[in-house]
Formats: C-alpha cells, sequence, structure tokens
C-alpha cells in the first residue's frame, strides 16, 4: 500500500465507520506496514541449503527457548545452537528454500513433508517428494501426527538412499496433540464447530499464556519422541533439527507466526547437530500413497493458517 493509498482508504473508513475508528486502523495499518518493511533485513539469511547436513528435521514453529526447556531429556540434544531462518511463516520458508538456482541439491533430495504448503512445489525437482499430508490427516485431531511422518521418512531412507533426507514434521506447530481441546471448545462434528486457533484465543484473554505454552511443550515433547524413534533407524553423520519458524507469545503486539514479521522470537530457530545409524529397531507402517480429493484450504484452516 502506497501513501496515498493509505491516506485515501483513511478518508474513506472516516466517512463510513467515523473519524476515531477510522484514525485508529490506520495507525494500525501504519504499524503492522511499518513492522512487515524491517522484515526484510531477515529474508537475505542462509537457506538451510546453504549449511552442511545429510540428514535435516525441521520442527514445524519450534522456539529456541522452548526446546532449552527439555534438551536434558533428550541425548540427541546435547549441541544447542540457532541460526536465523528467512522466514517467520511456512509459506515463505518454503518458497524460499526450495528456488530454482537450488534444483542440483533438490534432486538429490528426499523430503518428507507434513505441512501442506508443499503443495506449491513440483515433486519433479526432488528425488523424492513424499507429501504426507496428502494421505495421512487425522480429522478429529485436525494435523498429521508424528508417527507416519517418521515411518515414511524411515522408508526413503532405506529405499531411496537419498544424498539428503529433509524430514519437517507439523509438530510442535498447533493443534496440540497432547492436548488437543485448547484449539477450539467444541470436538469436529459438533454443532457449530469450528477452529479455535490457539493464537487469536490467547490474544484475546481467552486462554492463559501457561496454559498454551504448556500444551506447546507437550506438543514439542510428543514430536521428539519420534525423533528419538528416528534416529535409531536412518543413518546420517551430519543430522541437523532445526525449525522452519518460531512463534511470537505477545513481542511487539504479536501472537503466534504471521507473515514477514521481523521478530527474534520468529525468525531466530534452534540447530542441533548429532548423528542417526539404522539399528533396525522399527518397521515403518505402509500407508495408502494419496488422496484424490485434496482439501489443501480446510487443511491450513484447521492448522490456522489462513488469514495470516
Amino acid at each position: 500500500m502506497t501513501f496515498d493509498d493509505w491516506v485515501g482508504s483513511t478518508r474513506r473508513r472516516a466517512r463510513t465507520d467515523g473519524v476515531r475508528p477510522a484514525l485508529r486502523e490506520a495507525a494500525a495499518e501504519l504499524y503492522w506496514g511499518g513492522l512487515r518493511r524491517l522484515d526484510r533485513l531477515w529474508s537475505v539469511a542462509p537457506t538451510v541449503y546453504e549449511r552442511d547436513w545429510d540428514v535435516l528435521i525441521v520442527l514445524d514453529g519450534c522456539r529456541c527457548d522452548l526446546i532449552a526447556e527439555v534438551a536434558d531429556e533428550y541425548a540427541f540434544l546435547d549441541a544447542p545452537g540457532r541460526i536465523a531462518s528467512p522466514a517467520s511463516q511456512s509459506r515463505e520458508w518454503i518458497a524460499q528454500t526450495f528456488t530454482a538456482d537450488r534444483r542440483d541439491a533438490m534432486a538429490g533430495t528426499a523430503y518428507v513433508a507434513a505441512n501442506p504448503y508443499t503443495d506449491a512445489l513440483s515433486p519433479a525437482d526432488f528425488l523424492l517428494l513424499d507429501e504426507v499430508w496428502r494421505s495421512v490427516w487425522d480429522d478429529e485431531l485436525g494435523t498429521v501426527p508424528a508417527r507416519p511422518v517418521t515411518d515414511r521418512a524411515i522408508d526413503a531412507a532405506r529405499t531411496e538412499d537419498p544424498d539428503r533426507l529433509l524430514v519437517h514434521y507439523m509438530q510442535p506447530h498447533f493443534p496440540s496433540v497432547p492436548d488437543p481441546a485448547i484449539e477450539s471448545p467444541y470436538r469436529r462434528g459438533d454443532p457449530g464447530w469450528q477452529p479455535g486457533h490457539v493464537w487469536s484465543q490467547l490474544e484475546a484473554g481467552e486462554v492463559t499464556r501457561e496454559r498454551v505454552w504448556r500444551a506447546y511443550r507437550e506438543n514439542l515433547q510428543y514430536v521428539l519422541d519420534e525423533v528419538a524413534l528416528l534416529l535409531k533407524n536412518v543413518d546420517g553423520t551430519r543430522v541437523a533439527i532445526t525449525a522452519d519458524h518460531g512463534n511470537a507469545f505477545g513481542e511487539w503486539g504479536v501472537h503466534g507466526h504471521p507473515p514477514r514479521m521481523p521478530l527474534p522470537s520468529l525468525h531466530l530457530v534452534p540447530w542441533y547437530e548429532t548423528m542417526a545409524i539404522d539399528r533396525g529397531t522399527h518397521e515403518p507402517d505402509q500407508y495408502d500413497e494419496g488422496e484424490t480429493d485434496i482439501a489443501v484450504t480446510e487443511k491450513l484452516r484447521d492448522l490456522g493458517y489462513l488469514g495470516e
């Protein structure tokens, strides 16, 4: 929006809604617009393809301080670090990571993904693009459980022998698998059910920060248990555990992970390094290859993405 556009929209709003509401909305537009312009400073951060790994595990929406709280529970989280992500939201992360100038690296990558924003990618660009969300979606939870992602990643590692294995879990991104009730007072299928979107609830004071943080932490522990299983069933001398973005808990008035937001809580993400040895302790289940009618919009709504 240009300055002239902003002035024009403010005048129109003043005529229809009154001067005070128009000025409040105009001030909000300036504030959010200014923040988003600052996000360009983060967009030049290196992507994960500019880092050294042969197995990369992406924990969707994981904050550095969150994973630090539980690191001592997992032996593979003994080498903490953090990096700058070029994105504050998954769609941006995928768009900035998988670009035309990285096609050589992508051609040797098996990408096992639970995030529906991979819908924008072409399978032809990868050794394997396994969009787990297309066939393994829990309608009750409104997300992809972690175990199918683990299973498909193990299968990809053993059958494809990729140069690089990239495993993108949906957790700890909400909904919280251990605490699904936090998302909405209703269950799916009940009259009037609507996704609660925990960040909107937190912003409105309908749920406490402590409750959201606890559900967030439990969701991280849930997925880290799967990471522990994965690391015993794939081979990797250079394994990295990171996130595509973090989450804001009220910093600068921001909740969740809106696009183009220049906050450290969104752009500074964990980077733990470890190794993996396939000890053959787990035989993955087999799942259907995919759906014929993909309701991408509904899946993104369940995850709270629509409106970002």
